[in-house]
């Protein structure tokens, strides 16, 4: 094999390569590699939705280079990507850089990254493990990428301190000025308290147990990873923190912008496994809010080593139609000096943020005089930075968040004189040409008697109706958060004095609106169904091992000439093997004329597998031996075999009679038993019943 490869404008450089891939993912990265031949990039979306399949859709997916599209660069810059996969952040970086050398362990995967980034002549991937290539590398670099790749620095590097060297090797590798920047699964993060298997392992609390069972992989806490930094001799760390985790982040916050109650609400996004729900992630987060904890139980961490940026909190909307994909950054050094930008992440988008400057021109005019202020917005294009709009940055509180607070302390008539003031103060001017169609509560800062309106972005020219602006607001909220559905829907409707009928026009058009707006994107969370993984609630299984704990039991009654007495009945323990058979012995005196045997306290159908008194066979085919409150189906059989009947209860007191007396007894008498058991419904039981009394 030749040392060096040209695959495009790529070049592959081989030779450190050992000549085998000692991390595959198998038949997948065949596919993989089919589809990066023979398409274009921008076809992957749809092969992603056709294939639901996750490997395909975490290598080739545009939105995994959230993670690193925000980090801002100089045209020359050199940035080294340790760990380059299959090139899911490599294209981001060599649209962005000056130069990108990659190094990845695996030929195959260096493959696939190389023709689905063929056109970007300042790439370049050196295949085979990191710890032989690094001595040769040209010179240093202004960013160094560690994206899910530091948790596997025991494998690559070894020795007593692996991490530790790891840093260091890197560390020396930064140019002045360089930074490392490094994405990490926290193995303390909330989604793995909730039912998320560790991500490396596929294990239940791995990483929460602290690895026990070992293995080449781990992750960190953020004191574990201050602790490295520390011990590698980082002169200067930040921590960044990507929601719901780096793999597919959406938004990014940082200690100088955390979240806010109520913004942590998309939590079911693992794609890669089954999992558990143990608990609500969003009011678990709430509560760590509250508490000033999330830096401890953020599921991912971004870390930055060297100096920081100026970036505070990043937000992408690229799960939309191309003509409407932004990115949202807050940015500045000092609270007072932050500004907001929205930037286009393609092409198509750059009408769409142009438009911003034109709806705060509208929506000025239209709120002056009012009591609605509008956040003002500047449309700005420079070299470095391209086109963006430019928004202050206004403190106050969501009005959501206060709406939230008054329903927290019951006072629902707190939540609708904000609602109320909401209405008036959004539909002022109403006949005016311009409206906000996203007037939604969050958008919307309440300082004192200051009401700021931050966010216009869905702005169009025409009048639009209050009260559906209103709806729209308060079905979004609903919807937001479970724990707001106390508030109910009907009274909101005669506020507004809108009618069902019109209420059903508004979901419609909110529907369409959806539409318009992600155009033939799918979704993230329409993915996750479409892949198909379970979600477990444990507490269903608690419930329903309560129930038939309480139901799975077997009575026995005994009548000695008086009848059945419920204080002289008693239970069979440890009747039940398993959740559909039965197997017990009992000893009945000789003196006992009935037997009645009550297999459960539910509906059900039981077929009777055997049934020994002393040894012989019970025959259940006499008609005076057995009798039950059931529809008895009659098997059909052969010659010799013995009559085991299965019975349907339509009943939740199903019972299962012998008369003793027809049978040759003792002194003392055992009776074996064994039947199989299903529980049934209600109505699955009457419908069986009817059935079986027509055929018998």
């Amino acid at each position: 094999m030749g040392q060096r490869e040209q695959i495009g404008k790529v070049t592959l450089d081989y030779s450190k390569y050992s000549g085998e891939d000692l991390y595959c993912d198998g038949a997948v990265e065949d596919e993989l590699l089919e589809i990066a031949r023979n398409l274009s990039p921008v076809e992957y979306a749809g092969v992603i939705e056709e294939r639901k399949s996750w490997p395909v859709l975490y290598h080739l997916s545009s939105l995994r280079e959230n993670i690193v599209d925000w980090i801002p660069l100089d045209k020359g810059a050199r940035v080294l990507e340790v760990g380059s996969g299959c090139g899911a952040v490599t294209g981001a970086l060599a649209r962005k850089a000056g130069s990108v050398t990659c190094v990845e362990l695996s030929k195959k995967r260096s493959l696939i990254n190389a023709h689905r980034h063929c056109q970007c002549e300042n790439v370049t991937i050196h295949v085979g493990n990191f710890k032989d290539i690094e001595p040769d590398l040209p010179g240093k670099y202004d960013l160094i990428c560690l994206i899910g790749v530091f948790e596997y620095g025991e494998s690559y590097i070894g020795g007593e301190e692996p991490y530790e060297d790891f840093l260091r090797i890197l560390l020396n590798r930064l140019a002045p000025g360089g930074r490392l920047v490094m994405a990490i699964e926290n193995k303390y993060g909330l989604k793995y308290f909730a039912g998320c298997r560790e991500d490396h392992l596929g294990s239940y609390f791995g990483g929460v147990e602290n690895y026990p069972e070992g293995g080449g992989v781990r992750t960190f806490g953020k004191k574990g990873l201050e602790a490295v930094f520390n011990r590698a001799g980082a002169e200067e760390f930040h921590f960044y923190y990507p929601y719901p985790d780096y793999k597919f982040m959406t938004t990014l916050y940082s200690d100088d912008y955390l979240p806010g109650k109520g913004e942590l609400s998309n939590n079911l996004r693992n794609f890669d496994r089954d999992r558990m729900l143990l608990f609500d992630e969003k009011n678990a987060f709430d509560g760590i809010l509250e508490e000033g904890l999330f830096p401890l139980f953020s599921n991912s961490f971004l870390a930055v080593l060297g100096e920081g940026f100026d970036i505070k909190y990043v937000k992408y909307s690229n799960d939309r139609a191309p003509e409407y994909a932004i990115r949202t950054q807050i940015q500045g050094r000092g609270g007072e000096s932050y500004a907001v930008r929205k930037y286009p992440l393609t092409k198509e988008a750059e009408a769409h943020v142009r438009r911003m400057g034109e709806s705060y021109e509208g929506l000025r005019e239209r709120y002056k005089g009012s009591k609605l202020e509008v956040n003002r917005c500047k449309i700005r294009e420079e070299k470095a930075e391209g086109l963006f709009a430019e928004f202050e940055f206004v403190r106050g509180t969501p009005l959501s968040e206060l709406m939230d607070g008054c329903l927290a302390g019951g006072d629902q008539e707190g939540f609708y004189r904000y609602f109320r003031e909401y209405r008036e103060r959004i539909g002022y001017n109403s006949q005016c040409p311009v409206t906000d169609f996203d007037l939604i509560f969050s958008n919307l800062l309440v300082e004192g008697q200051r009401w700021t309106l931050i966010d216009y972005e869905w702005t169009f020219p025409k009048p639009m109706d209050v009260k559906e602006l209103a709806f729209r607001a308060v079905y979004c909220y609903l919807l937001e958060d479970g724990k707001r559905e106390k508030l109910g829907l009907s009274r909101i409707l005669g506020e507004l004095s809108v009618t069902e009928q019109e209420a059903e026009h508004y979901r419609e058009r909110e529907r369409n609106f959806q539409s318009f707006v992600t155009g033939k994107h799918m979704s993230l969370s329409q993915m996750r169904e479409l892949i198909g993984r379970r979600l477990m609630r444990p507490q269903d299984w608690i419930d329903r091992y309560e129930d038939s704990a309480w139901a799975n039991r077997v009575q026995i009654y005994e009548d000695r000439g008086s009848g059945y007495r419920e204080e002289e009945s008693y239970f069979v323990r440890e009747a039940y093997q398993g959740e559909n058979l039965i197997e017990m012995e009992l000893s009945v005196d000789g003196d006992v004329r009935m037997l009645r045997i009550d297999p459960a306290m539910d509906y059900c159908a039981v077929r009777i597998l055997e049934m020994t008194l002393n040894g012989v066979r019970v025959p259940l085919e006499r008609r005076r031996v057995l009798w039950v409150n059931g529809r008895m189906i009659r098997p059909v059989r052969r010659d010799g075999e013995p009559f085991l009947p299965s019975i349907v209860f339509d009943t939740a007191d199903p019972n299962i009679g012998l008369d003793l007396r027809e049978l040759e007894r003792r002194g003392e008498n055992a009776l074996r038993v064994r039947m199989e058991i299903k529980r049934l419904s209600p109505e699955m039981a009457r419908d069986l019943a009817g059935a079986v009394k027509k055929l018998i």
